[in-house]
């Protein structure tokens, strides 16, 4: 018979360093909360899922400040930002949920959501499942209005944003 092995946990640490190896697209996911103030956040925990019908997942941390108005207004936009927007992914990072969308243009999507201007691309999704993700919320959000300009995307990698040359 087999001996099993005892698997040992992966530290918070070792596991940020090497997912920093992962390359990911930048993004600002943003709702309104119950009194209407716009809220938002950089986020790159962000994936499609489903072409039939169009459905994305976004990873938002159960403490951040947008999460649960996210959650009770049932939508939200998402902005993918240009190489050149690193200080709009900067200003959604910090704490201070105050200044976020200070001289920040936005739209309004048909929801609702606000949508960064000048932004790479963007989607306009309505909550369909939220699940549990240890820390992390898991936001199923289907797709209900979309559209792209052409330009470099702004990427997140080893721990620092930089742009993409081809």
């Amino acid at each position: 018979m087999e001996e099993k092995q005892e698997l040992s946990m992966v530290g918070q640490d070792e596991f940020r360093r090497v997912m920093s190896h992962f390359a990911t697209g930048v993004t600002v996911v943003a709702s309104r909360d119950r009194d209407g103030r716009r809220v938002g956040l950089t986020v790159n925990a962000f994936t499609s899922v489903s072409l039939d019908p169009p459905l994305v997942l976004v990873c938002i941390h159960k403490g951040a400040d947008a999460h649960d108005p996210i959650r009770e207004a049932g939508h939200f936009g998402l902005s993918f930002l240009r190489s050149c927007q690193e200080d709009v992914a900067l200003r959604f990072s910090v704490d201070d949920s105050d200044v976020r969308f200070r001289d920040v243009e936005t739209s309004t999507g048909d929801l609702g959501s606000p949508l960064i201007k000048g932004s790479l691309a963007w989607m306009e999704c309505r909550v369909r499942d939220i699940h549990s993700g240890g820390d992390h919320s898991i936001f199923l959000g289907e797709v209900v209005g979309c559209g792209a300009e052409e330009d470099e995307p702004l990427l997140f990698f080893r721990g620092s944003l930089q742009g993409w040359t081809p």
